[in-house]
């Protein structure tokens, strides 16, 4: 977690349940306004991704889903 996102909750964690609510769906707003599906990749989730598919990442079209678990 970044340093500023560890701050943003050290302060909602300050506030009083009703006030952390209200910050709460202001953040979702937020989030969901940026990327409504939910799909982007943060730079890290992006980091992580890059990473994976250097170490032999397996695509799911690559995998028989059908044949998992049968020998």
């Amino acid at each position: 977690m970044s340093g500023i996102a560890m701050e943003t909750a050290r302060m909602v964690e300050m506030l009083p349940e009703t006030e952390q609510n209200l910050a709460y769906e202001l953040i979702k707003r937020l989030v969901r306004a940026w990327d409504p599906d939910f799909t982007k990749a943060t730079p890290e989730e992006a980091k992580r991704i890059a990473e994976a598919k250097k170490s032999g990442f397996v695509s799911e079209s690559e995998i028989d889903w059908d044949s998992i678990g049968t020998d």
